[in-house]
Formats: C-alpha cells, sequence, structure tokens
C-alpha cells in the first residue's frame, strides 16, 4: 500500500515537472514567433495588396482581425458619395403626373411604359403607380375615385388622358379640363399636356378652345386616329393600342408561342355590322371553305365587356392562328391591330379610308393608319377582301421555320414599336415643359 502510493506521488510530480517546462518554452519563445509570423504576413501584404484585397472579398479574414485597408475603402466610399450628392444637387428633379380617366391610359402606363399599379385589382376605387425615367419621376393614378377637386395635386406637370369619342364623353372631359385649366390659372399647375382618344371620325373641334396656341392651357395634345390636325409641334399621333376597357393583358412572349405550329390560318372574333366590309369579308370566306381553316366567331350586335369566357376564347384565338383578319371598323384603326401584334400573329389590315374627317396632316401623307406606317409596322396591307383568297393560298405554302422567324420580326418590331413611342413621349414632354420653365 505503501509502495502504491509512493509511485503515485511520482507520476504526479513528473507531470508537474513536464507541464512547468511547456509553459516556460511558450513563454519565452512563443511571443518572438509570434512576432515573425506577424512580420512576414505584413511582407506578404505589403507585396501583394491586390491578392489580399481579393482575399478579404472571399472572407480569408476573419470579422475581428484588423484590417489595414479599412481606412482607405472608408475614404473611398466617402468620396463617391460626395459626388453622387453633388450630381444629385446638380440635377434637377422633374416630377410629371399622369390623371387617367380614360382606358387608354393604362395602355400607355401598362404596356408603353411598363409601369406597375397598386393594388392591382382592376376594379379597386383608385390605384396608383411610380416609375423613375432617366431623371424624371413619373407618377400614375387612375380609378373612380380620382374626381376633379376631391384628390391632391401633387405636382406641377400633368399629362391629362381622356376620352372624346362621343357627346357624353366630350361632356365629362370638358368638365376635366376647366378644372385642369383653373388650376394652372391658379398657378396650382405650370404644364398642362392631353392625350385623347379622339372621336372615329376626327370630329375633334371641341377641345380647339383648351389650346394654348387658342389662349387655353393645354401645351401638348396626342391624338388617336389620323386627324389631320397632327403638325409634330403642338399636336401628335398616339396609338389606340389594346383593349384596356375589356381587361386586355400585357402579354408576355414564351418559347411555345413562338414555335409551336399553329392549328389556324386565320380568325376574326367580332361584330358584323350590316352592309360593311366585314359582311363581304364573311362571303369571302366561306366562297372558298376557308372558314373551315380560320377560326370565325362573328356576332351581330357589339358587345362593350367581356366575360372571362369570351377574353379567354378571343385570347386563344390570337394564339392559335398565323394571320388576324382587321377589317375596317366606324374607323380603320382598331384594337384588333395591337392586340394580334402581342400574339404574334400577323394583322392583315383593310387599307382604305373611312368616313370622316380623317385622313392626311401637314406632316403625313400616308393615311390611313399614318404612325404605324411611318414605323414600318410589318403587316399585311389590302385595299379589298378579294385579295384574301391569295393571301390565304400563299399561307398554306409557308414552312413552319419561316413561320417563326415572321413572329419573331413581328413581336421584336412591337417591342420596338412600344419603346420608341415611350422615348417620344418623354422627350417631347420634358423638352416642352423643362422650355417654358426657362422661358
Amino acid at each position: 500500500m505503501r509502495l502504491t502510493r509512493k509511485r503515485l506521488c511520482s507520476i504526479l510530480i513528473a507531470l508537474y515537472c513536464l507541464f512547468s517546462i511547456y509553459a516556460a518554452y511558450h513563454v519565452f519563445f512563443g511571443r518572438s514567433r509570434r512576432t515573425q509570423d506577424a512580420s512576414l504576413r505584413g511582407l506578404r501584404k505589403g507585396a501583394a495588396p491586390a491578392r489580399e484585397r481579393r482575399g478579404r472579398e472571399q472572407s480569408t479574414l476573419r470579422s475581428e482581425e484588423w484590417n489595414p485597408w479599412e481606412e482607405d475603402e472608408k475614404n473611398e466610399q466617402k468620396h463617391r458619395l460626395q459626388i453622387l450628392n453633388k450630381s444629385t444637387k446638380e440635377k434637377k428633379d422633374f416630377h410629371v403626373q399622369i390623371w387617367g380617366k380614360a382606358a387608354i391610359g393604362l395602355y400607355l402606363w401598362e404596356h408603353i411604359f411598363e409601369g406597375l399599379l397598386e393594388p392591382t385589382d382592376v376594379t379597386a376605387q383608385r390605384r396608383e403607380g411610380n416609375l423613375v425615367v432617366g431623371r424624371t419621376r413619373y407618377s400614375f393614378i387612375t380609378g373612380p375615385a380620382v374626381v376633379p377637386g376631391y384628390f391632391p395635386v401633387d405636382e406641377n406637370n400633368v399629362v391629362l388622358i381622356l376620352n372624346g369619342r362621343e357627346k357624353a364623353k366630350v361632356f365629362y372631359a370638358t368638365q376635366w379640363l376647366l378644372y385642369a385649366q383653373n388650376l394652372v390659372q391658379t398657378q396650382k399647375l405650370q404644364h398642362l399636356a392631353v392625350v385623347l382618344l379622339g372621336n372615329e371620325h376626327c370630329n375633334n373641334e371641341w377641345i380647339n378652345q383648351f389650346l394654348k396656341r387658342n389662349g387655353g392651357s393645354v401645351e401638348l395634345l396626342f391624338i388617336i386616329y389620323d386627324s389631320p390636325w397632327i403638325n409634330n409641334m403642338d399636336v401628335f399621333q398616339w396609338p389606340l393600342g389594346v383593349a384596356t376597357y375589356r381587361n386586355f393583358p400585357v402579354v408576355e412572349a414564351n418559347w411555345s408561342m413562338l414555335h409551336n405550329e399553329r392549328p389556324y390560318l386565320c380568325n376574326f372574333v367580332g361584330t358584323i355590322y350590316e352592309n360593311s366590309s366585314r359582311q363581304a369579308l364573311m362571303n369571302i370566306l366561306k366562297q372558298d371553305g376557308n372558314d373551315k381553316l380560320c377560326w370565325v366567331s362573328a356576332r351581330e350586335q357589339w358587345q362593350p365587356q367581356e366575360t372571362n369566357e369570351s377574353l379567354k376564347n378571343y385570347q386563344d384565338a390570337l394564339r392559335q392562328s398565323d394571320l388576324t383578319l382587321c377589317p375596317a371598323g366606324v374607323n380603320t384603326e382598331c384594337y384588333r391591330i395591337y392586340e394580334a401584334c402581342s400574339y404574334g400573329s400577323v394583322p392583315v389590315v383593310e387599307d382604305v379610308m373611312t368616313a370622316g374627317s380623317c385622313g392626311n396632316s401637314s406632316v403625313y401623307h400616308n393615311a390611313p393608319l399614318q404612325l404605324l406606317k411611318s414605323m414600318n409596322a410589318p403587316f399585311i396591307f389590302i385595299k379589298n377582301w378579294k385579295e384574301l383568297p391569295a393571301i390565304l393560298e400563299k399561307e398554306k405554302t409557308i414552312i413552319l421555320q419561316e413561320k417563326i422567324q415572321r413572329r419573331k420580326r413581328l413581336l421584336h418590331w412591337y417591342q420596338n414599336f412600344k419603346a420608341e413611342l415611350k422615348m417620344r413621349f418623354i422627350n417631347i414632354v420634358e423638352s416642352s415643359f423643362l422650355k417654358n420653365n426657362k422661358g
């Protein structure tokens, strides 16, 4: 027992001695090694700062370690911030508010400007959107709750979107123009432009009194249809676009839209007016049995609203047809032209002037559809539906690969068309409003 106790004490003494020697080694030799290592690291950093910077980006340095470039980085960041603040101060903020009081406003905002609206519910009482283009912030408001005198006028520059197609709409639009004119006269507004869904016969004399050149407050007028007033100085042509009042959506192209074989040569979904060219179109389709090869859904009475089912059927017709037949209605320009472009279905357009005051202007001599023609729309233009059978016969011989290329060209053109209109609109509005600010 005494012997065992003696051995245990010897073992403990030996362990104590070993520990003491280990501790003494670290005290006397460990410090100088750490100093050498630190010097080596400093040399490596001095010799290859770029490599060390990359190393920091890859998180090879721990966050608690000293960063020798921290001060430089802070100074550089501060310098960038100063330059940014300086350029922001030098650049004047320019804000434009768009009041959408006609459905065509949604085509401008959602399809051309590619803006979003909140809430997304199309039945909401008030919807709003904001976006920045270049140096300008655009805001858009629309909905039944946007009523003269019952919403805040937040900006000095306003674009008012109105419907002047018929008498009841003209009365409503006039109230808005009187309200806006009063805001200009009381200096609550500085600049006013109007986008107008004009009368289909181009009888828009009622708005003349509001134009600035006639003593009114409207500096710029963007008008739909081939008005002879168009001069590209203070009156500009604007496209009709898609039927947003029927909830026609923003369409995103996909692989199947471009590459799939389409089961129908053509489509026509619409109203047949008595003694119209649409009646002649239906007769021609039936003569050669081409109505069996086309998606045809005709009705005798115009329906202003779509059901979910009728909208889906119409979109399916566009999506599944190579051509979309676009006969003239009250005016040559129709929503169907733009809706066909959205789905890559080539519009076959009846290129004839309709009754009324529309026609050539001082800058355009290619009516009807001056705007589309000036931008080289890749459509099939015909003067008479008797030309259609030959077009359909030719269509039967076109192979899928050629149709795919044609769809790509059409969709690409339509995208560029909208982008070009956006830039034109912005340049015209900003140039006019800013110029008049200086004056």
